[in-house]
């Protein structure tokens, strides 16, 4: 169980802020598109960055703690999703946000 630690934490960030989307209607899955454009960028910023300090020996991941499902370049699948999870979740909080102040996101 222990090599599923981080996709439980994942799952974890992600069901905590999910709610969100049906109770607030928040509307951020619905609009992928956007969400897409937003967090595609994080997603390759962050794993070229991985990589390059997995290559430089400044970073590692403890396997006991991963899927063992690892990219080439040693970057496991737990990492990528870390940085797709993560801004998803923010999103979600920052949308929820608004909502609730009635704020417009300029695109309604």
């Amino acid at each position: 169980m222990r090599h599923l630690a981080y996709l439980l934490v994942l799952a974890g960030c992600l069901g905590a802020a999910s709610w969100l989307e049906p109770v607030l209607r928040v509307h951020v899955f619905r609009r992928w598109r956007r969400l897409l454009l937003a967090v595609v960028p994080v997603v390759i910023v962050f794993v070229l960055w991985d990589l390059a300090a997995i290559a430089a020996g400044h970073w590692h991941f403890d396997p006991a703690q991963t899927t063992g499902i690892v990219f080439p370049g040693g970057l496991p699948l737990d990492e990528v999703l870390f940085f797709a999870v993560v801004p998803v979740c923010a999103i979600l909080g920052f949308e929820a946000v608004r909502a609730v102040l009635g704020k417009p996101a300029g695109d309604e």
